[in-house]
């Protein structure tokens, strides 16, 4: 599956504040949710589906991973 990122909104977390070391996130693709590094916008992106993704979210607001 190809899926064309050229028109992508990127946002970062609005806690993010840390010197430019950011996750970036594409939101409105609807099933499916690209991740990208800040610092490299034209690299490669993270595709996962946007169901994982939401768990994902969710067990890290639930705490479940820890903290680093």
């Amino acid at each position: 599956m190809h899926i064309d990122l050229a028109g992508a909104r990127w946002v970062k977390s609005r806690y993010s504040d840390n010197g430019g070391n950011c996750v970036e996130v594409c939101p409105d693709l609807g099933v499916v949710v690209p991740v990208r590094d800040s610092k490299d916008p034209s690299g490669p992106a993270l595709i996962f589906a946007a169901d994982v993704f939401a768990s994902f979210v969710a067990g890290v607001k639930a705490g479940e991973f820890g903290t680093v």
